[in-house]
């Protein structure tokens, strides 16, 4: 195929693919300003940082339970609203628009750890995995991994995500300078190595496993520091079984996404839960 005989992973580091210039850009800004926030504001305030981390909490259940496990997976139903509002926080996470998450998602399950994997470590190496493959790789095609979610209600997104972001990033002046710093890029840049960790860390080649196995695995450690998004270490857990809502297998394996639609299910916001798996859309 053409992808893998270009090697994207090959061309320089900085250099960013057609159409993601302006991720590249945003992901440059953002750790330049965290930096600058770090050392100015070291410590922000107990204001400042309750409404950081409440922002990246939302975000981090917005990302593990709407993104991947509803919508790239749909491991159950959910109500249209609640839909849209943790959608909302994904993006004001800075996790991207649902559709480019979603096709880049099931894209990286079809091919996992093979050389068309859009974010396997396996052939580009740990930062391909973990940040470059953002910015050097071709968004993937809706028409071809997400059909059944191209609809309005999800492109919309994509024209709001800048603007969301913009607002986050610059409405923490509200509370201060601090508040700009850790409200803005100081949690971005947190929340989005957190996911990254997902495709470089826990995809990591095991010694002497055949090509083109895959890599999968959990890490136990991984899941506190992913605060409500803790249950995407168990990634191993989750490739075994892609069309199961409940990432863990073990009563001691944390699953707070689990926990979280557990609770929306006894509201009645979600439906149809598949726990372990079992029929569904391809993973």
């Amino acid at each position: 195929m053409v992808l893998s005989q270009a090697r994207p992973w090959d061309r320089c580091w900085w250099k960013a693919s057609e159409g993601n210039l302006w991720v590249l850009i945003h992901i440059v800004l953002i750790h330049s300003l965290a930096l600058v926030g770090i050392v100015l504001f070291p410590i922000p305030g107990w204001k400042v940082f309750a409404v950081a981390l409440a922002a990246t909490l939302l975000g981090g259940v917005g990302t593990t339970v709407c993104y991947h496990r509803y919508l790239a997976h749909k491991t159950f139903r959910m109500n249209p609203v609640l839909e849209q509002i943790l959608i909302f926080f994904a993006v004001a996470n800075g996790s991207g628009a649902p559709l480019s998450w979603t096709a880049n998602h099931r894209a990286h399950h079809s091919t996992s750890d093979t050389v068309e994997d859009v974010s396997s470590p396996r052939y580009g190496g740990f930062w391909w995995a973990h940040l470059r493959w953002l910015y050097q790789w071709p968004a993937g095609d809706v028409s071809r991994w997400c059909r059944d979610l191209d609809r309005r209600r999800y492109w919309i997104w994509t024209v709001f995500q800048v603007p969301i972001l913009l607002i986050g990033g610059l409405g923490g002046i509200l509370l201060g300078w601090p508040g700009l710093f850790w409200i803005g890029p100081i949690r971005l840049v947190y929340s989005l190595h957190m996911q990254c960790f997902v495709n470089s860390l826990l995809h990591l080649p095991i010694k002497d496993l055949p090509g083109d196995t895959d890599c999968s695995r959990n890490i136990w450690w991984l899941g506190p520091l992913q605060l409500t998004a803790w249950g995407e270490n168990w990634h191993r857990n989750h490739h075994d079984r892609p069309r199961a809502a409940r990432f863990s297998r073990a009563w001691w394996q944390v699953d707070v996404g689990w926990w979280t639609i557990r609770l929306f299910q006894f509201f009645r916001l979600v439906w149809d839960v598949s726990a372990d798996g079992g029929a569904g859309p391809p993973a």
